[in-house]
């Protein structure tokens, strides 16, 4: 455990625990260091560093990195990328994950209140935020085997000025709720300022049907779809009863679960299907073992790799009550 920074205070977090939950490209690991390849750019050098203990435990550098915005860091803007969530969501969970201590150098027992998160009251965008970026499909996603029309089907719109694909999040009814920006070189992304948090939103729900495969992030969803599935994402590694209930309430009667290749993706295989148990027929689909995620599959092996891995998925549970009518109130 060390001590990281968060809104002044500080908070003891198990740093080397959080960082192992995702897959490191040549990855060293020692007392107070790990060294492995950046997960901000497609890169197999190690030449990304993160402190894990000491003084500056959580602070990271990438010397090769392609701006100085991602050159350096402290921890909860790393773990937001790992996450795929913002910068604030992350803050939000290291402090319900690990709480505050009571008293200088005392165990992690309490929250305290002025650590608490502002909440803000949150609105759903204006539908002509899109209108200034190209609605064209881009080169980007066609090199990550995303058919044109998959891209306009879901609304995928492309920022010259930025150089970054732009990903329409919309409510169940289909009102633009958030835009997730990510660059079309490296990894690197962004969310639209003021928007509803991703926690609220599962990407894609306004386009769920009956049967629907669950995945993590937005491209493993087109790729998804790009097979001939219905497809959401939850956006992370992150699942909670807000998203739950927005799949609730959506048409989904089955739903395929099929998340990253990596132990955080297992977790998250978990406690969805934990959490939706009894409310939609749930199974478990895996891509292939040597692939980190839908995407990659999709580009070395094609569809076929991808309707395998949902023709051999597994149903989980041989007892299914509908507990739909209960959990919302009808």
């Amino acid at each position: 455990m060390a001590f990281v920074r968060i809104h002044g205070q500080s908070i003891d977090v198990d740093i080397e625990s959080e960082l192992q939950e995702f897959q490191w490209e040549r990855a060293r690991w020692s007392a107070d260091k790990l060294i492995a390849a950046s997960p901000f750019r497609y890169d197999k050098s190690p030449s990304f560093f993160v402190t894990l203990d000491g003084e500056y435990a959580g602070c990271w550098g990438d010397s090769g990195a392609y701006d100085a915005e991602w050159a350096s860091g402290n921890f909860a803007k790393l773990l937001a990328f790992l996450r795929n969530e913002s910068y604030e969501e992350s803050e939000e969970y290291l402090i319900e994950m690990y709480g505050v201590p009571s008293e200088p150098g005392a165990r992690l027992t309490l929250k305290l209140p002025k650590l608490q998160l502002i909440q803000r009251n949150r609105q759903t965008l204006k539908e002509d935020t899109l209108s200034s970026y190209s609605p064209e499909p881009n080169e980007y996603l066609r090199r990550r085997s995303i058919p044109d029309e998959i891209q306009r089907a879901s609304g995928v719109h492309f920022s010259e000025t930025t150089r970054a694909v732009v990903l329409p999040w919309r409510t169940a009814s289909g009102k633009l709720a958030n835009i997730k920006y990510r660059k079309t070189y490296g990894k690197t992304f962004w969310y639209a300022k003021g928007a509803e948090p991703i926690r609220n939103l599962v990407y894609g729900i306004e386009r769920a049907a009956t049967r629907t495969v669950l995945c993590e992030a937005e491209i493993d969803a087109l790729s998804w779809r790009t097979a001939g599935f219905a497809a959401i994402a939850v956006g992370g590694v992150a699942f909670n009863r807000t998203k739950r209930d927005l799949i609730i309430r959506s048409p989904i009667e089955e739903l395929i679960i099929a998340t990253d290749n990596d132990k955080a993706g297992e977790k998250l295989r978990q406690e969805v299907e934990k959490e939706m148990r009894g409310y939609v027929r749930t199974r478990q689909a895996y891509i292939r073992e040597e692939c980190k995620d839908a995407n990659e599959a999709l580009v070395k092996y094609g569809v076929e790799s991808l309707r395998g891995a949902v023709e051999k998925s597994e149903r989980r549970s041989s007892l299914y009550v509908n507990l739909r009518t209960r959990s919302l109130g009808k």
